[in-house]
Formats: C-alpha cells, sequence, structure tokens
C-alpha cells in the first residue's frame, strides 16, 4: 500500500512539474501595495512617480516568484523562444493614480521584459533600479563575462501605450578596455555611436551620427525582451 502511495505521489509530483507556469493576472486596482501582490510573489524594486503627466505620483513594480521554475526565454530575435531556463519569472506592473488619496489602477503588465536573475552571465542578477523621469520609465540592465554589457531603455506612455522612446548598449572588454557606446533616439531617428576605450577622455573616441530606420516605436508588446531586437545586421538591442 506505501508503495502504490508512493508512486502514486511521485506520479503527480512529475504531472505538477511538467504543467507549464501560468503568471497570474494582477489586480485591477488597490489602495497599498500589498493589496496589489498576488500570493507567492515579492516586490524587488518599485519606483514611485508621474507617469502620465497628470501631477499625480503613479507606481511601478517589479515582482519575482518565490521559486525558480522552467522557462523559455526569447533569444536572438523577437518571435523564436528557444532557451529553457530553470530561474524565478519577474513581473514588471505599472499603476496609475488619480488623485494622491485615490486607488491605483493597472496600467501595464509584462511578463517578459524584465531580465531573470539568471539572464546576467557571469556578473550574476543583471537588473538595475528602475527609475522614472521627465514623465518617462527607464530600465537597466547590467552583465557580461570578460566584454560586459549596460542596457537601459527608456519608454513613454503616450497614445495610450508604452513606447521606447530612448535606448542605450554600452559594451567594455574588462581587459583591454576597448568600448563602444551605442546611444540611440527613436522619436528623432538617429543612433550615435562612440568607439575607443574607457581610459580616453570623449574627446579622444570616435562618434559619429548615423539615421534610424524606424517606421514605428516599439512597446511592451512588440519588443519581448532585451537582446531580441536586431535593429540592424548585427546590431541587437
Amino acid at each position: 500500500m506505501k508503495l502504490k502511495l508512493t508512486l502514486l505521489f511521485l506520479i503527480c509530483y512529475t504531472a505538477l512539474q511538467a504543467q507549464p507556469f501560468v503568471f497570474p493576472v494582477l489586480p485591477e486596482q488597490g489602495k497599498s501595495v500589498t493589496v496589489l501582490v498576488p500570493q507567492n510573489w515579492t516586490v524587488i524594486d518599485s519606483i514611485s512617480g508621474d507617469l502620465n503627466n497628470d501631477k499625480v505620483k503613479d507606481l511601478a513594480l517589479i515582482l519575482e516568484f518565490y521559486r525558480p521554475v522552467k522557462e523559455n526565454r526569447a533569444y536572438g530575435d523577437n518571435e523564436t523562444e528557444i532557451i529553457t531556463e530553470v530561474q524565478k519569472p519577474r513581473i514588471l506592473a505599472i499603476y496609475f493614480r488619480r488623485s494622491a488619496s485615490g486607488a491605483y489602477r493597472i496600467a501595464a503588465q509584462n511578463n517578459n521584459f524584465i531580465l531573470r536573475s539568471e539572464e546576467g552571465g557571469a556578473m550574476g542578477d543583471p537588473l538595475r533600479p528602475i527609475s522614472i523621469d521627465s514623465n518617462k520609465l527607464s530600465l537597466a540592465f547590467e552583465g557580461g563575462a570578460n566584454w560586459r554589457w549596460k542596457l537601459h531603455y527608456t519608454f513613454k506612455y503616450q497614445d495610450k501605450d508604452w513606447q521606447l522612446t530612448k535606448a542605450n548598449n554600452y559594451a567594455w572588454h574588462s581587459g583591454s578596455g576597448e568600448m563602444n557606446d551605442k546611444q540611440y533616439d527613436f522619436i528623432n531617428k538617429k543612433r550615435t555611436i562612440t568607439s575607443g576605450t574607457v581610459s580616453n577622455r570623449r574627446s579622444a573616441n570616435e562618434t559619429f551620427e548615423q539615421p534610424l530606420a524606424v517606421k514605428t516605436l516599439r512597446t511592451f508588446s512588440s519588443f519581448k525582451k532585451p537582446w531580441t531586437w536586431e535593429i540592424s545586421p548585427n546590431d541587437f538591442l
């Protein structure tokens, strides 16, 4: 009898483990952060500030699940999910507030864009603090090994969507000091590239501008996660 029960438990446990992870639907509204966070999730970063230019402070949260699960993560393009990793899922949640004492109302839930703790390479967790400035939300990541990278994305709420307005891809070699700094301005459709070494003064490095052939601004729904947008051949953001 004990053997049968053990086998039944193992079968049920295996079946549960094989089930794809399902993200929760976050609460539509709430007056406190505690009410907005689902069971088994933790706030690992948060920021308060005006995101829709109504002079009232809104809220952005990054949530993390309590345990690692299997996740399929896109890599190298915005279509194919080819990497399966065991890691703790994360959610970006954005809430607007109509008044200083009113309830927070959900403005976005994104389950993909925030890099997980295992996606930073040898440098560990790539997530850096989120920020709000001039009604824009900024997300930053850092990682790598010998070649290290910093990614910075600025999203603005306009036309009832979260549109990517600026980005920065900075890479450098920890040994040689060789660096490449790419600044993207999607509003003015230009890319500024600086190359040289980190030890040089900026004036000693080479800087030039290029036009950006981008017809429409990327949003959270059309930009799945960092490193998946090939803006031009071999130029990923």
